[in-house]
């Protein structure tokens, strides 16, 4: 089947699942890549983890941050929900910048992720990711800013948390405006499938990132411990997948990288949309997942 073909069916298969889908997967050696409206921007969510890790181990590198100085953080100061780490908190915590890196990335704690932000802010993110020749991803804001939804204040289990999650699926514009400022490309942290694509290849190839701030945000995402989306179809005995996860209301998306023992390199973003309001859905995390590993398949096979 030709890279035409396979997009319309894989298409297909997505919008019957209740998704839209953004996808690049790309060979790291020889360049080579399909997609599937990999130019389209979409909101970030907790993928944004990953450029703020890339700023905090440069700096670290660069000598204008101690990976060993520790950090406080009280609890109802830096505060952001979610079922991990510092947000269940109850008692005020020190914590090395260094350890903070490694919440925030592998197990995608929001908290952690605030306090790097407090001492590299979103938009020097973004400036250092420009310095790299970096674009298509911009940071405009904090993790608390971004799960302030309004699904945070609801029970996602009655009738008010189904209707916040209507919210996000209906009232979208083809341009991706929303009154849910967290999903308004204008105002939220954003990236494309091609530029976080961008991202991988930079961070696992030669580039403008210093050699040993690329290898230390390699091994963050190696140890992410949120495994349930794209590992299953891509991680083996015969294979490595160095990832990270992003999901806000109806967003589910992850990037990573599947290392082959024959070699073999893809980078692959999958961006994902879904139009049904549920929280759980096993079936779209499958789904999404078989879509980027069919991708993958092609470009082995080319």
């Amino acid at each position: 089947m030709n890279a035409q073909a396979l997009r319309h069916t894989l298409r297909e298969q997505l919008n019957d699942g209740g998704l839209h889908g953004c996808y690049l997967v790309r060979d790291l050696h020889s360049r080579q890549e399909v997609g599937i409206d990999a130019d389209t921007q979409l909101p970030a969510a907790s993928l944004v983890k990953v450029p703020l890790a890339l700023a905090t181990v440069e700096r670290i590198r660069r000598g204008e941050l101690d990976g060993a100085a520790p950090v406080d953080v009280p609890p109802g100061r830096i505060t952001t929900r979610g079922p991990t780490g510092l947000s269940r908190f109850r008692h005020p915590a020190r914590i090395a910048i260094d350890d903070l890196l490694y919440l925030s990335t592998c197990i995608s704690d929001g908290t952690a992720a605030d306090a790097l932000f407090a001492l590299t802010p979103p938009g020097q993110v973004t400036r250092l990711l420009r310095e790299y020749g970096l674009h298509g991803i911009t940071l405009r804001h904090t993790m608390r800013d971004l799960t302030d939804t309004p699904a945070e204040h609801l029970d996602d289990h009655d009738a008010e948390g189904r209707l916040a999650l209507s919210l996000a699926v209906d009232a979208g514009t083809e341009g991706h405006g929303h009154p849910v400022r967290q999903l308004d490309n204008a105002r939220t942290n954003t990236g494309s499938a091609r530029a976080w694509t961008d991202l991988l290849q930079a961070l696992w190839t030669p580039s403008a990132i210093h050699p040993a701030t690329a290898e230390r945000v390699r091994g963050l995402m190696a140890h992410n411990v949120l495994r349930h989306r794209l590992a299953p179809d891509f991680a083996s005995d015969a294979s490595t997948w160095s990832s990270k996860t992003g999901t806000l209301l109806n967003l589910r998306h992850e990037i990573g990288v599947v290392e082959h023992a024959d070699g073999q390199a893809f980078a692959v973003a999958a961006l994902t949309e879904s139009r049904v309001p549920a929280t759980v859905q096993p079936a779209a995390e499958a789904l999404m997942a078989r879509v980027a590993r069919t991708l993958r398949d092609h470009l082995r096979q080319l």
